[in-house]
């Protein structure tokens, strides 16, 4: 009997820092490359962690960002970017949230801070990574 994989589908990514469009590690410039969908925005605090940005999902304030269409291999890509480990003790956790934008929702992934790397940060209270001052 023959086996057949479907390919997954692509997921769509919530992005808020370096992986914004003109920054350091601009998703734009991965490969494979993803799908422009929209600015968004998502609940969250935003802390300055220095060089990027880290994210703890909800609470009163928005995070600004850009919401992406990624394949497989990209999230793959962006999760060892981001230091997602299948332990407790990597950098940034991998959630789905619900996001809006452009008169379209769906359910995103977005990196989220582990806490322990927080370290009494600098909250950033724009949420906005591209606005915030270092």
């Amino acid at each position: 009997m023959l086996s057949m994989h479907l390919p997954s589908p692509p997921r769509r990514v919530f992005v808020y820092g370096t992986l914004r469009r003109g920054q350091s590690n601009d998703i734009n410039r991965k490969l494979p490359a993803p799908k422009y969908l929209g600015r968004a925005r998502v609940n969250g605090v935003m802390y300055h962690l220095g060089a990027y940005p880290g994210v703890v999902l909800g609470g009163p304030r928005w995070v600004q960002g850009e919401v992406y269409e990624v394949t497989p291999a990209l999230e793959f890509a962006l999760d060892e970017l981001e230091g997602v480990l299948p332990t407790p003790t990597g950098e940034y956790f991998k959630r789905e949230v619900p996001v809006s934008w452009a008169g379209q929702s769906a359910r995103c992934l977005v990196y989220e801070i582990n806490p322990l790397f927080l370290n009494d940060r600098e909250e950033i209270l724009s949420g906005d990574w591209c606005n915030a001052s270092p």
